[in-house]
């Protein structure tokens, strides 16, 4: 493998790790698991990982433009489903996956009308949140709160991004 092939390798490997991380979220005991916990912190470090070495090394590629944020979102959707089924998140948090699904529709869309895609750093910020949050609820005792409000920290962040990247949608391709 190459150097420029490794940062997409990373990628293709959350990808693997998702079903992985689903197995053993939905065999334990109500949404407690050191072993999906670090199933997902390995994903959210390989996710800062990757997009750090190809800029580092100017291998990016529209292949890990898009599938890069793509493996987040359906990580991080999972793990928020999962957990809401396990108990452990209210119905509330679905904010998350429903807000993923308007980016994931929306952004081929404005793409192809001029749209130039690129995560802010809110947008990373909120994904760095969001895998500390889930990985804290799914290690901490049912009842614990405090992951909770990291959490809903890394939502209202997730939700400013998409509210900057409707702006700027709108400043590109509606302007």
């Amino acid at each position: 493998m190459t150097r420029a092939q490794l940062p997409n390798a990373l990628t293709i490997a959350r990808f693997f790790l998702i079903p992985v991380f689903v197995a053993l979220i939905l065999t334990c005991d109500g949404g407690r698991s050191w072993p999906a916990a670090i199933v997902f912190g390995v994903a959210g470090v390989t996710d800062q990982v990757d997009g750090l070495l190809a800029r580092r090394w100017h291998v990016e590629s529209a292949f890990g433009k898009f599938a890069d944020p793509l493996a987040d979102r359906l990580m991080i959707d999972a793990a928020v489903i999962l957990l809401i089924h396990a108990g452990r998140l209210p119905w509330l948090a679905l904010i998350i996956p429903a807000r993923d699904l308007v980016t994931l529709v929306g952004t081929p869309i404005m793409m192809g009308r001029g749209y130039q895609f690129q995560v802010n750093l809110i947008g990373k910020a909120a994904t760095w949140l969001l895998y500390a949050a889930l990985g804290f609820v799914m290690v901490t005792h049912k009842g614990s709160t405090w992951p909770l409000w990291v959490f809903w920290s890394g939502l209202v962040l997730a939700l400013v991004a998409l509210g900057e990247y409707a702006l700027k949608a709108r400043r590109e391709v509606l302007a």
